[in-house]
């Protein structure tokens, strides 16, 4: 896989060219700033680019801006945002939309190294990933705008639908055969009263969206 990071950190940056190098991976880009990924840009071909989501020169909100932009203008490029704390905003800023191959991941998730590297993957193949603290946090100010009809197997597989899992992934994480998974999917759309698209992208931006209306004020 060709991956291009934007990350201010020197030493996070060296970390992970190091340790995407050292599985495999091609870096075809390392910047501090997004103006130096864009630069690169002009000549690379990554499948996925890594952004950090504050980069100089304000420390705010350069790499979701930077996601953005990828997304309306090089849509063919994966897009992993990483953050250092849970910020929903930005979470729902970057899944509007078409969500294809977009993730948003807190940077403890690095550590993980295998999970890091299936996010990667699953993001080249068009999925969608969001951090499971992010679904957390979403869900618990949500629960009494309509998820407290769910059951607790609902909300289970409610928080990996959101997480971007297929339903074939929710059947392995959950132990459940695909007729299971399948009854819980249809059910939590009726509660909540969101229409089932064909599409797992669609899936997971309806449930954003609902959960962003449901709490206006998470930032």
């Amino acid at each position: 896989m060709r991956i291009a990071i934007a990350e201010d950190s020197a030493l996070l940056r060296a970390g992970l060219v190091e340790l995407l190098a050292g599985r495999g991976h091609d870096v075809v880009a390392a910047a501090g700033t997004a103006d130096e990924l864009f630069l690169a840009l002009e000549t690379a071909q990554p499948d996925v680019v890594i952004l950090d989501n504050r980069m100089p020169p304000t420390h705010t909100s350069e790499g979701i801006r930077a996601a953005l932009t990828l997304r309306a203008t090089r849509p063919e490029i994966g897009v992993l945002l990483l953050s250092q704390y849970v910020e929903t905003r930005y979470a729902t800023q970057l899944f509007a939309g078409q969500p294809r191959g977009t993730g948003y991941l807190l940077k403890d998730r690095v550590a993980d190294v295998r999970s890091f590297l299936d996010a990667l993957e699953r993001i080249r193949a068009g999925e969608t990933v969001l951090d499971p603290e992010v679904v957390r946090q979403l869900m618990g100010v949500s629960k009494a705008a309509g998820l407290g009809s769910l059951t607790p197997r609902e909300h289970d597989v409610l928080d990996l639908m959101a997480q971007g899992r297929t339903n074939a992934g929710i059947c392995a994480e959950l132990f459940l055969s695909a007729g299971a998974v399948e009854k819980h999917i249809t059910s939590i759309f009726s509660k909540l009263d969101l229409a089932p698209a064909a599409g797992d992208h669609r899936r997971v931006l309806a449930v954003l969206q609902y959960l962003q209306a449901a709490s206006p004020g998470v930032a």
